[in-house]
């Protein structure tokens, strides 16, 4: 014979379990219960699908892809329709200056400068 063993429940729990056990005793119907819920409980969980790793791995890498191309089209995009930073443009302007100032060193002129007058 299987241990028996107390379980103090509240009392309308008990007229619950009286009111729908019908022909059941009271342990049988409990257990019932259980294995009912038990029994609905894996089925659950077998009728969902998991990810694997490689998934979630190809996931990853795709939403890395994707913005990095986010990033790529605002960078650009803002590049095109902001203004230029002020710093951009003292390193246009100094690339300019030395562009002239090699190219007057290269007619070995040096470093002058002539004024046309009309």
């Amino acid at each position: 014979m299987a241990d028996k063993r107390m379980l103090i429940v509240p009392a309308e729990l008990v007229k619950k379990i009286d009111d729908n056990r019908g022909d059941m005793s009271q342990a049988e119907f409990i257990e019932f219960l259980f294995n009912s819920q038990l029994n609905q409980k894996t089925q659950e969980h077998d009728d969902k699908q998991y990810a694997t790793k490689d998934e979630l791995h190809s996931l990853e890498l795709d939403i890395k892809k994707l913005l990095r191309n986010f990033l790529d089209f605002f960078v650009s995009y803002g590049l095109e329709l902001g203004k230029q930073s002020p710093k951009t443009e003292f390193e246009e302007l100094s690339s300019r200056l030395q562009e002239l100032e090699n190219d007057l060193a290269s007619e070995g002129k040096g470093k002058e400068a002539k004024i046309k007058w009309k």
